[in-house]
């Protein structure tokens, strides 16, 4: 006698709701696929008496939800920090803390667009908001970029060119500095050009700046928010990268009439938890905590690109970033990373190849490698093993 069928669930799944998904994340030897921190940066014994504190003096609150738009001490935290590093005029209300920046970019990207919009970014842009985009069913649209960011004539041919298609484009989205996957930061004069044509065509400016603290050489940019005073900049941010992407605790910053749309598509409140621990272990180490990490990611991105010299020489070009997590590696055109992506894992090197982060499906002779993770020596030796692969391949040649 045959047993019970399984139960179908075929005809019932959301038409939107993607056939597979990510599982767990695999690790290389040479691991330099995923921005990941160094271990050994972590704050951990500070936390721990953070907590400990913090706990003693508020933790019977933890008996209550936690507030939908997250804990006020923190808020209040981070608009002081806004205040003081990215030349920003906010208040508390006007920040929400969210699971990860993920989530606040998640909650704009609801908010604003529905299925077919047009929407901009970077030719190259974060994989994580790509993936959003496409999940919402947004047209992106990449903007052309040189070392210094979005190209102004670029944006504006492209805002012309959509215009007289009859589109009307929901807004930029952009990451001006130390820019996730190419690596560069927008000068000011850029910045201030990129707002004008924006408001020129009435376009507002999504700034992710989550990696606006990891500076290790050059002069600090005011963020586009600071730039603005009606309204027009929306702005996100991330305590993933100053403290630990396994907190999940990140933030945006909108006008009210924002806030409110963006909050219908929130799944709850962050962890008070987690927001003590950050709030009361930062309002007392927060940039001593930053200058020593910057210090050693620092070391990391320089043994990279020593490495790149001495093993790809004149075969390649890559970024030469003032601070963030990562290196854009080029091979010249005819050159297929992204075919080789599998097999170099296999042999010990992650990386992720360009058409991961383009919304055209380009640069297939592009990497990215992330440097955070891996010690120095990791960092040195790895670049030589790719190298060495790339050469076993026929995709590198001297």
């Amino acid at each position: 006698m045959a047993g019970p069928q399984p139960f179908g669930y075929k005809e019932l799944f959301a038409k939107n709701a993607p056939a597979t998904a990510r599982g767990t994340t695999r690790h290389a030897k040479y691991d330099f696929a995923v921005a990941y921190p160094d271990p050994d940066t972590l704050p951990l014994v500070g936390l721990i008496g953070a907590l400990k504190v913090a706990l003693e003096r508020e933790g019977r609150d933890l008996a209550y939800y936690p507030e939908a738009v997250g804990l006020p001490a923190l808020r209040q935290l981070v608009a002081e920090k806004l205040a003081r590093d990215r030349n920003m005029k906010v208040t508390p209300d006007d920040v929400v803390l969210t699971s990860g920046s993920g989530e606040a970019i998640a909650m704009l990207i609801q908010a604003l667009t529905d299925p077919g919009d047009t929407v901009l970014a970077e030719e190259f842009v974060y994989l994580g908001t790509l993936r959003q985009f496409r999940r919402f069913g947004a047209d992106v649209v990449g903007v052309k970029c040189d070392d210094r960011g979005i190209a102004p004539d670029e944006l504006r041919a492209t805002l012309k060119r959509l215009a007289g298609q009859g589109k009307k484009v929901k807004y930029l989205y952009t990451i001006p500095i130390f820019q996730n996957p190419l690596g560069w930061t927008m000068s000011l004069e850029r910045r201030r050009l990129i707002l004008d044509i924006c408001r020129e065509y009435g376009v507002p400016v999504f700034e992710d700046d989550c990696y606006a603290d990891l500076r290790f050489e050059g002069e600090n940019v005011p963020a586009f928010h600071s730039l603005d005073d009606t309204g027009q900049v929306l702005y996100v941010g991330s305590f993933s990268k100053i403290i630990a992407p396994g907190m999940r605790m990140g933030y945006l910053v909108a006008p009210q009439e924002v806030i409110q749309r963006a909050m219908s598509f929130k799944s709850g409140g962050v962890s008070q938890f987690t927001a003590l621990a950050i709030e009361e272990y930062l309002k007392h180490n927060m940039y001593q905590h930053i200058d020593e990490q910057n210090e050693s990611l620092r070391a990391k991105r320089d043994a990279m690109l020593a490495s790149l010299g001495e093993n790809f020489g004149d075969a390649a070009t890559w970024s030469k970033p003032q601070g963030g997590l990562y290196i854009w590696l080029q091979l010249p055109e005819g050159a297929d990373l992204a075919a080789l992506q599998e097999q170099a894992f296999s042999e010990g090197v992650g990386y992720f190849a360009g058409p991961m982060f383009s919304p055209e499906d380009r640069g297939k002779n592009c990497a990215r490698l992330c440097f955070g993770h891996p010690s120095p020596e990791t960092n040195y030796e790895g670049v030589a093993e790719l190298a060495r692969i790339l050469e076993r391949h026929g995709v590198l040649r001297g």
